[in-house]
């Protein structure tokens, strides 16, 4: 790219951090290019149907953080609850090597 580009570039982008948005890159299936494309659209116009669209997805997707009761809930629901594991390493003293 020449240098006039580049400034053009720098330039939108500059406006678009003024306006509250970011350049981000998402990986998934082909087939949902253009569904991730206008979702993006229309959350980045920020209105209330993008507030609600936004709390609405938070619900469904779950975004919430795990309480340490969540976690230890989480755990407890393991199928190796209740197996008596032996953890404990059995102390060898070291070897002599020979360089």
């Amino acid at each position: 790219m020449n240098t006039s580009q580049t400034r053009a570039i720098a330039a939108h982008r500059r406006r678009l951090r003024e306006r509250g948005l970011a350049r981000y890159e998402v990986r998934g299936l082909e087939q949902d290019k253009q569904l991730v494309r206008n979702l993006a659209k229309r959350l980045a116009e920020n209105d209330t149907e993008a507030t609600r669209l936004r709390a609405t997805l938070e619900k469904q997707l779950g975004e919430e953080p795990l309480s340490g009761r969540r976690i230890w809930a989480a755990l407890r629901s393991s199928p190796l609850v209740g197996i008596d594991l032996d953890l404990e390493r059995e102390l060898v003293p070291p070897r002599d090597v020979d360089l």
